[in-house]
């Protein structure tokens, strides 16, 4: 092999290293990117991030903890006269200046004391004993049924709702076999566990059914998405959240043909996510989420590349500005007409940066650009239609609690779970939202059946 054929192969050899190096060079870059995602510059949820990862909160004021100076003052609420159950006067017999004991009762009102306990746990067993007969014309034995009313099954309404408030708290079934042994010396099997959640789950049934038609109408629709197990097996959880309710949905997957099924029809606006399944809704009767595209600027600007960064940090700038605009329309501050002329300049800004991000060429930025850029009919609905706000937290926020669960519970094992599942955390959800109590709900729930009443309604009685 002669020098000039040695230099060659060297030469060639090198090239390809030098390539090699750099394909390296960026699947590092890449991987180290992964790292450093979390939950303030991804999608992925707090709950996903690392102890090293920074905290989401907000910084410290470098004000002292507790009320500040000029707060109004909060004060313990004193329960009502019709709740005390019982009521002692207490007067004083001395004089606490001088010792005297001839006092006179001052017009004053009297200070006032509440001491609150609960009384020990009593269960209400009523046994029912049905005796048999026999004829004295045939011989045969007839027995005694239960008396009218009286439901064949063992736990009555105010336990059995006890049991679904404690797994709509996200207990689980074996922790609520403890609480019943402990505060009620009540022994229970997971298997009559299961046959209440059936029995409460055919009870909501009515309820949900109505609250899921009510969501579908509404004007303005917030729709979001995660992840449910079936028996191991990925499942879809979507919810629809409006202003009164939050209605959950377990079902087979994310596709654009099964969300497209559970909204029902193309009616009204929908804000979410950038998602590809929301494509069968128009672009300019959709809301994008702003806190999601908060997350990707923050992640533009963490970035190596002083282009991305300074882009990133750009968009953060006239995106906060944007929000100080929406809170100042919020606060009643400024007019709509007023919101629709300052936005006019930072709409300009925001789409300006990311045509110019999405000429830069930047590998993981100009891409995401681009698709930012071609949902722009969808940014900023909420300028100029009444009613829409500018993020999708109000179904981020419902979702949240269902997604703890499916971390604790590993989702449910068969479809009569999920069903069970998403029409308790549906009852829990929506009337948390309307100031409800659940527990008082989930009573006249589980006593209607049984008494012949008509299924309560998830949905405020003036609407």
């Amino acid at each position: 092999m002669t020098s000039e054929e040695r230099f060659a192969k060297l030469e060639a050899r090198i090239e390809q290293l030098v390539a090699e190096n750099a394909a390296l060079r960026a699947r590092v870059a890449e991987l180290e990117e992964k790292l450093g995602q979390n939950s303030s510059n991804s999608g992925k949820p707090p709950s996903s991030d690392p102890p090293s990862a920074p905290s989401s909160s907000k910084s410290g004021s470098g004000k002292s903890r507790g009320g500040q100076p000029g707060h109004a003052p909060k004060k313990r609420n004193w329960l009502p006269r019709e709740r005390v159950t019982k009521l002692t006067e207490q007067h004083p017999s001395v004089c606490a200046c001088c010792g005297g004991g001839d006092l006179m009762r001052a017009k004053v009102d009297p200070r006032r004391h509440q001491h609150i306990d609960m009384p020990t746990p009593v269960l209400d067993v009523h046994e029912i004993r049905m005796h048999a007969g026999d004829c004295n014309a045939c011989g045969a034995r007839t027995w005694a049924g239960l008396p009218k009313g009286t439901p064949p099954h063992m736990l009555g309404p105010n336990i059995s709702a006890f049991i679904a408030l404690l797994i709509a708290f996200r207990v689980s079934r074996r922790d609520v076999q403890t609480i019943l042994a402990d505060v009620f010396d009540l022994p229970v099997s997971l298997g009559a566990l299961s046959e209440h959640e059936s029995l409460i789950s055919k009870a909501l049934e009515p309820s949900y059914d109505e609250v899921v038609e009510h969501a579908r109408t509404r004007r303005v629709k917030h729709l979001d998405g995660s992840n449910w197990h079936l028996a191991g097996q990925l499942r879809g959880l979507w919810t629809i959240a409006t202003a009164l309710v939050s209605v959950f949905f377990i079902v087979p997957d994310g596709t654009t043909e099964t969300v497209a099924k559970l909204v029902d029809s193309v009616r009204g606006f929908l804000i979410t996510d950038r998602g590809s399944q929301f494509s069968f809704w128009a672009m300019e009767r959709r809301q994008i989420c702003w806190a999601h595209l908060i997350r990707k600027w923050v992640a533009y600007s963490e970035k190596t590349d002083p282009r991305a960064k300074s882009l990133g940090e750009h968009l953060m700038l006239f995106t906060q500005l944007m929000f100080q605009h929406w809170h100042d329309f919020r606060e009643r501050r400024i007019t709509r007409v007023e919101l629709a002329q300052n936005m006019v300049m930072v709409e300009i800004a925001i789409l300006g940066l990311l045509e110019n991000g999405a000429a830069l060429g930047i590998r993981g930025v100009s891409g995401s650009c681009k698709d930012v850029l071609a949902h722009r009919e969808a940014l900023f609905t909420f300028v100029r239609v009444a009613g829409i706000e500018p993020t999708n937290n109000n179904a981020e926020r419902a979702l949240r609690p269902f997604v703890i669960w499916r971390k604790t519970s590993y989702g449910s094992q068969s479809e009569r779970g999920c069903r069970f599942s998403e029409r308790l955390m549906t009852a829990a959800q929506t009337l948390r939202k309307q100031k409800r109590s659940l527990f008082e709900f989930l009573v006249e729930v589980c006593s209607g059946p049984r008494r012949g009443h008509a299924t309560p309604s998830l949905l405020p009685a003036t609407r």
